[in-house]
């Protein structure tokens, strides 16, 4: 079965509030199989429009797994606070098997 990513493209806009779900959300990805391959660091576009300043890549242990982190009680109780405190997006992606 092929691991899950979840890739996220953020521009913090409430560095403090920011802080607090960073402080947080480790715990949740860990919980439920995920870790970071990614998070933040320099970053340079290649090609295209350049992306948001922050970039977030998690590794789940499949697709499903990655939704049921996103969905699951433990990161709704704090997604608030990432989406109060940032802007960008979010998607999940199926690697390769």
């Amino acid at each position: 079965m092929a691991k899950g990513y979840m890739v996220v493209h953020l521009e913090v806009t409430d560095p403090k509030k920011f802080e607090e779900y960073r402080g947080k959300v480790p715990a949740t990805i860990a919980q439920y199989g995920g870790k970071y391959l990614v998070r933040g660091g320099d970053m340079e576009t290649m090609e295209g429009a350049p992306l948001p300043a922050r970039t977030v890549i998690l590794e789940f242990p499949n697709v499903e797994q990655a939704k049921i982190w996103y969905h699951s009680p433990e990161y709704q109780a704090i997604i608030g606070l990432r989406l109060g405190a940032s802007t960008g997006n979010a998607q999940i992606v199926e690697g390769l098997d």
